[in-house]
């Protein structure tokens, strides 16, 4: 596959989504990706197959990188119940439906897209040659990390009075009083 100093690898992965009808007069269709195409060539939306009003695109092929520092997001994915490969996409202003942004093996970067709100994030079931080739990657690279556990210091904090008011500025009254309060002091 390749050694140990390598920083990070990848693959062409090309990228199948379906078309199907709308169920509501609001959405004319609903997109899917369905399915990845290791070690696939160039594409730009190309019909790979038609059932009636469903319609299978190659939409692109995009690398799917791996980074030997993500092998715990890796591994967490590939223990899954099915494995997946998450594809990231946007609604396109453009001529194409959808633009493609990202191919990913790790949850936590899917996860991460997923919570902007901006991005739609699609999970698609690895085939099996893609889960030895991340498997092969991962026992090359994974480290587990050893947990040290953190000790607290003796200091007491508890003496100072930090936080009541800013340092800096003299208070002439209590510091503690309601904001509005309409006191005079003398």
């Amino acid at each position: 596959m390749n050694n140990k100093n390598t920083k990070s690898i990848s693959i062409p992965l090309g990228i199948v989504l379906r078309r199907v009808p709308g169920v509501t007069h609001w959405v004319n269709h609903v997109w899917k990706a369905v399915a990845v195409l290791p070690g696939a060539g160039p594409a730009d939306w190309k019909e790979l197959r038609r059932d009636g009003e469903a319609v299978e695109f190659h939409a692109t092929t995009l690398p799917l990188e791996l980074f030997r520092t993500d092998t715990e997001a890796y591994l967490h994915g590939l223990s899954a119940k099915i494995p997946s490969i998450y594809v990231v996409m946007r609604h396109s202003d453009g001529d194409k439906p959808l633009d493609i942004v990202l191919t990913t093996a790790s949850p936590y970067e899917a996860q991460d897209y997923a919570d902007t709100g901006e991005e739609l994030v699609e999970k698609i079931p690895m085939p099996d040659g893609l889960i030895a080739w991340i498997r092969e990657f991962i026992e090359l690279h994974h480290e587990d990390e050893v947990f040290v556990k953190r000790r607290r210091d003796k200091h007491r904090v508890d003496f100072t009075e930090d936080g009541k008011g800013d340092a800096r500025i003299r208070q002439v009254s209590d510091v503690y009083r309601a904001p509005g309060s309409k006191e005079t002091v003398h």
